[in-house]
């Protein structure tokens, strides 16, 4: 079973409110917080806990209470100064997770720099994708195929390195389809039984959601 996590959701758009939602609907406890009081009672009753707060503060940000919290996401990128504060406060906090929402690469490299563990654009990756890829711990990247299924990238685990798909048997195992091999540029599909699996690898799988949650998490970086 994947991991009850604590996650604060720092402003409500249509990105932010989309992965407090899913979190939410995952099981997990959620924060969502915004500065516009109205976008804050649209989803009050649909989540964990809901605070109107000016989280470029650091004395508002300290009240929240989140030295417990394993996960903060800097939804809020209308400014450079909005998220690079809040991410920088956050830091500063202890929160050990941070994801943050940007706008374009100058900004994701800025907000990478002062301390976010992960950058997220927008256009690239929707609110469901984050929590799902959050919520799964080892999956890197989330497409919802349909109500309860989905596909899902993920990098090869340390102890998947040399063994083949057939030796793997996700199919046995985890009850997920293996799509195909990311190896560096190249994507092969329908890889075969024989095709060993490396470091840096990564692999897309299709199945049931819940099977994609016991998928075992990475610790290499994700291929690009």
């Amino acid at each position: 079973m994947p991991t009850k996590r604590q996650v604060a959701v720092f402003g409500l758009g249509r990105f932010g409110q989309a992965v407090a939602l899913e979190l939410t609907r995952l099981g997990h406890d959620v924060l969502a917080v915004d500065r516009d009081e109205r976008m804050v009672q649209s989803i009050a009753d649909e989540v964990t806990h809901a605070v109107q707060a000016e989280f470029t503060d650091p004395e508002a940000l300290e009240a929240l209470g989140l030295a417990d919290f394993d996960t903060a996401i800097v939804a809020a990128s209308e400014t450079l100064e909005t998220s690079i504060m809040a991410t920088v406060l956050l830091r500063r906090i202890g929160v050990r997770r941070i994801i943050a929402k940007a706008a374009n690469d100058l900004h994701g490299s800025i907000l990478e720099q002062i301390g976010a563990t992960r950058i997220v654009y927008p256009e690239q990756e929707t609110g469901v994708r984050v929590a799902h890829s959050l919520h799964a711990p080892g999956v890197l990247g989330y497409f919802d195929a349909g109500p309860g299924y989905g596909l899902a990238r993920i990098a090869v685990p340390p102890d998947w390195s040399g063994k083949s798909v057939a030796e793997l048997d996700l199919p046995g195992r985890f009850g997920l389809i293996v799509v195909a091999l990311i190896r560096a540029n190249d994507v092969t599909l329908n890889p075969q039984p024989g095709e060993r699996l490396q470091p840096g690898e990564g692999l897309i799988v299709a199945g049931r959601d819940e099977d994609l949650e016991r998928l075992p998490e990475a610790s290499a970086s994700p291929p690009r």
